[in-house]
Order: structure tokens, then C-alpha cells, then sequence
């Protein structure tokens, strides 16, 4: 079912210079919303997903991991600015250990696995899925590296779509107050066309390389693991989503499950979930994993998926907003977007595989930012980070938002640094707190302001 909304909508996107991957992707989803489709997934279709392998029963990778590395690309989701922490820049550029930031990191480390292999050469290379905000500076930090990204350009854009009118019409929304927010990412789905649309896919394939090792830039615990490229090759697998155990934290992102019946895995998120679902949604128990949003990917099956018609059917997630988030009294508006594991529905024969925590290391607070610069980790020469010996789990940090939930409010209180946090079980901090110098939290501690915590000082028991 098609609007004349709709076909202005598409106008708009392709006078954007969209490519026409994401112009079919946006209109199918469209026009599923507008026949009455709301994007979710009840319960009653969906059950627990069983026999999912563990990272830890798989072998080593033997003597032809050089090769495989050689064929593999590493792609990292950069188009976030870190808003959220009043950034205006790519949050990957923040310093997060050492002074080294998150691109530094992950520039050591396929500096690392390279010469790990130097005997077998391999190339591969990093690539960045930018926005048209964070790709600039995102290049030129990593250019200090040298060829990171060999004979391939250095990153492709992720596209926009427009914000849609809530009222029936599906009509893409006018906002000439800030013309910018009339338009809304689609989500990290759009990896798919974004490959496509920018070329990228072709070229890959056109040298060489058959998978694809996908994640978040600020997630410092996805790095490339032999062991997983050489089962997936050994095993023709088309697309792995990296699982892990839910915990009370985890209860509202998105899940790993199957069709009922014994059908295909699916994802599905929080906004795909009927109001009557949430509880069942937010089970850890009947609902074990959730998606660490790292994805393995056999590129030739990628490309062979948007042969034709040019899209991956991926499950749309329709989100309900205002046109400016922060008026409440603005336009309503519907955002169109998917999610890139939802594509493991996608793929015939693909899987899951159960890794540790340690592998999902995301920083979207700065009560992250906080533990993840503290000693409670320790980074290795190969930039790969972890936790620091005698730990089993990272401490946790809760920050008074009034006063930390800014980055530039949270470096003015931690003057010099993080405290010690390596025999720490849990930080609370109430109120307005600056730290000192050489501050140590043993146990569990909370801190109310007004107070200057000395040099020295230690909190806990």
C-alpha cells in the first residue's frame, strides 16, 4: 500500500542522494506501516533459543589463519557523536585509556594481529562505517597509522531517512527551524545498504575478501578472535551474531530467540514488543541471551541476499517520537529503522554463538567511561583491553546525572583521573563530588555532595 506521503518521502530521500538500496529499503518499510504492520513480534511466535554453541569449546584456529585473516575485513559502526555526553564530535575519538582513545585502541590491535601472522601477510583491513559528522575527523586520527585500510577506502557513509508525520499521512516531516532533525538514522541495519549503495560490497568482493567482522566502535571487547573466523570458514556459516548471557542490566535490550516450532533465529528488541509482551521480553530466565551487536559476515552471501531488488528484508522497529526530541509539543513523528542483527533471520543457516562478557565492553554513560579508565583494566601491548588480574567482573559505577552525565562536567570532578577501583565492588556518587588526587575505593562506597574528596582518601570498607 503506497501514499502520496510515501512517494514525497521517497522523493525527498533520493533528491538526499541516497543510494537505491536505502530508497527500496525505506519504501518497503513504509508501506508495510501504512497496510497496518507495526513491526512487532509477539511472544506467542517467538521461544526461547536453544543449543547455542560457546565460544570456549571452539578449537584453535590452526595453520591456515594467516590465510583467512588475509580474507577478512574489520568494520567498525562509527557514526556516533556521544550526544548523550555533550559530545559534538565522534564519540571514538574520546580518550578512554591511557590517554589513547577508542580508534587507537582498535588501530593497535589489527596492528597486532598482523604481525601475529606477518609470516602468512594478511591485509586485513579496518574500514568505518561513518556518519557525514564523524568520518572527517575519524580519518584523520587514524591516518597516523599508515595503510589500515590497504587498497580500500578508509570508510563509507550510513545514510538518513526522513522523519515521517504521525498523523496518517505518512508525509515527511518539515522542520525549517532545524532542517536537520527532519531526518533520522535507520539504525545500524543499514550497514547492509550502505554497503551496497557506496560500493564498498562490490569492491571487497572484487579483492578478495569473503567475510566481515562487524561491531561497534566504542565496544573495546569486540576484537577479531581467530577462533571464531576459523569455525565460521570451517563450518559455512552465512551470518553469526555474538550472544551473551542477560543480566538484570540487560533485561531491555534487545534478545536472541527462534520461531516457534523450531524455526529460524530472530532478534528482537524492545520496541518490536507488544506492551503485553514486556515481562515475558524482560525474562533473563526464559530469554538467556542478548545481542553484544558484534556480527560475522559471509560477504558473497550478503551480496547474493540484495541481488535483484536490492534489499535485506530486515524486521522494521517503528519508534513514536516528537520531530524535536526535546519539545515535547513538536510534531509527532514515526522513525523507520532496523537492526543489523536482525538479519540473522535473514540467512538460511545462520547462528549464534555464546561468548563471555569480556567480549561486550560498551561505554554509553560516563559511569562506563569512568570504570573503563580506572585499573580495574588493564591494556595490553596489543591494545586489546581487559579486566585486571584477580578481577572476575568489572566494579560498578552509578554517577549523580546532574553533575557527571556530561563529559565536561565529569572531567572537571575527576581532576586527576579516575579513582583506584581495582578492589572496588560499587561507587555511588550523590550530588556534587570532586575527587582528589590518589583516591582509592575498596568495596562498595557512596559519596554525597557537596564534598571535595582529598587526595588520598580512601572510600569503602
Amino acid at each position: 500500500m503506497s501514499l502520496p506521503g510515501i512517494d514525497q518521502a521517497v522523493e525527498k530521500l533520493r533528491a538526499d542522494g541516497a543510494g537505491r538500496a536505502t530508497i527500496e529499503t525505506f519504501r518497503l518499510h513504509a508501506e508495510r506501516l501504512a497496510a497496518g504492520e507495526r513491526g512487532e513480534l509477539p511472544e506467542s511466535v517467538i521461544e526461547p533459543a536453544t543449543d547455542v554453541p560457546d565460544m570456549e569449546a571452539l578449537p584453535e584456529p590452526g595453520e591456515g589463519a594467516g590465510a583467512l585473516l588475509d580474507r577478512t575485513v574489520v568494520i567498525k559502526l562509527n557514526g556516533g557523536l556521544g550526544t548523550s555526553m555533550g559530545m559534538t564530535k565522534a564519540k571514538s575519538l574520546l580518550p578512554v585509556r591511557d590517554g589513547a582513545s577508542f580508534l587507537d585502541l582498535i588501530a593497535r590491535q589489527i596492528l597486532a594481529l598482523r604481525e601475529h601472522y606477518a609470516d602468512a601477510r594478511p591485509r586485513l583491513p579496518l574500514v568505518l562505517m561513518d556518519s557525514f559528522r564523524t568520518s572527517e575527523d575519524s580519518r584523520a586520527a587514524l591516518a597516523r597509522y599508515g595503510d589500515l585500510s590497504g587498497d580500500l577506502a578508509a570508510d563509507f557513509l550510513q545514510g538518513r531517512v526522513p522523519k515521517l508525520l504521525d498523523d496518517g499521512s505518512l508525509a515527511p516531516v518539515s522542520w525549517p527551524a532545524d532542517p536537520d532533525l527532519e531526518w533520522n538514522p535507520p539504525g545500524h541495519g543499514d550497514l547492509y545498504a550502505a554497503l551496497h549503495g557506496s560500493g564498498m560490497l562490490g569492491t571487497l568482493l572484487e579483492q578478495g575478501f569473503r567475510w566481515a567482522f562487524v561491531s561497534n566502535a566504542d565496544n573495546l571487547g569486540a576484537t577479531l578472535d581467530p577462533r571464531i573466523l576459523a569455525w565460521i570458514a570451517a563450518e559455512d556459516v552465512p551470518f553469526l551474531m555474538e550472544v551473551a548471557d542477560r543480566t538484570e542490566a540487560d533485561r531491555k535490550g534487545g534478545h536472541l530467540a527462534q520461531r516457534a516450532g523450531g524455526g529460524g533465529l530472530v532478534l528482537r528488541e524492545v520496541a518490536q514488543t507488544p506492551e503485553a509482551d514486556l515481562d515475558a521480553f524482560q525474562d533473563i530466565e526464559r530469554h538467556r541471551y542478548f545481542n553484544t551487536n558484534t556480527v560475522w559476515l559471509d560477504l558473497e552471501r550478503v551480496a547474493a541476499d540484495l541481488e535483484g531488488d536490492a534489499v535485506i528484508d530486515l524486521p522494521m522497529i517503528v519508534n513514536r517520537k516528537t520531530v524535536d526530541p526535546a519539545d515535547p509539543a513538536s510534531p509527532k513523528i514515526i522513525q523507520l529503522e532496523t537492526a543489523m542483527g536482525a538479519a540473522i533471520a535473514s540467512f538460511p543457516g545462520a547462528r549464534a554463538l555464546r561468548v563471555p562478557r569480556t567480549r561486550f565492553l560498551p561505554v554509553k554513560t560516563t559511569d562506563d567511561l569512568l570504570v573503563l579508565r580506572s585499573d580495574a583494566y588493564v591494556t595490553g601491548d596489543d591494545g586489546r583491553v581487559a579486566l585486571a588480574p584477580g578481577r572476575t567482573r568489572a566494579p560498578l559505577a552509578k554517577l549523580d546525572a546532574a553533575h557527571y552525565k556530561l563529559i565536561d562536567d565529569f572531567e572537571a570532578r575527576f581532576p586527576h583521573g579516575p579513582p583506584s577501583l581495582i578492589e572496588a565492588d560499587a561507587l555511588t556518587v550523590e550530588g556534587d563530588v570532586r575527587f582528589g588526587a590518589d583516591v582509592i575505593v575498596r568495596g562498595s562506597a557512596t559519596v554525597t555532595g557537596p564534598e571535595a574528596v582529598p587526595d588520598g582518601a580512601v572510600l569503602g570498607a
